[in-house]
């Protein structure tokens, strides 16, 4: 087994139950042993995708989801047509 790694950053997000629920069957299905671990490997692979589009100046971070297709408000909640 190899020497463990040093992790000295804790980042801190917040999910929806939607989103939660994702990378719980994510991590289930690939028997990753803890949800941190099943985050990384996810920032991992995405790190690696190619295709993605930049963000634009003045962007927020309820603009990114990852269950929502709708366009947000400001609020983060998807805009509903008339």
């Amino acid at each position: 087994m190899s020497e463990p790694r040093f992790r000295g950053e804790r980042l801190q997000i917040m999910l929806t139950p939607d989103e939660l629920l994702l990378v719980d069957d994510f991590r289930y299905k690939r028997r990753i042993p803890s949800r941190a671990a099943a985050v990384r490997e996810l920032l991992k692979r995405g790190l690696a995708a190619e295709g993605f589009v930049s963000a634009d100046a003045g962007a927020k971070s309820t603009d990114f989801g990852v269950t929502e297709a709708a366009p947000k408000k400001g609020n983060g909640r998807p805009e509903l047509s008339d």
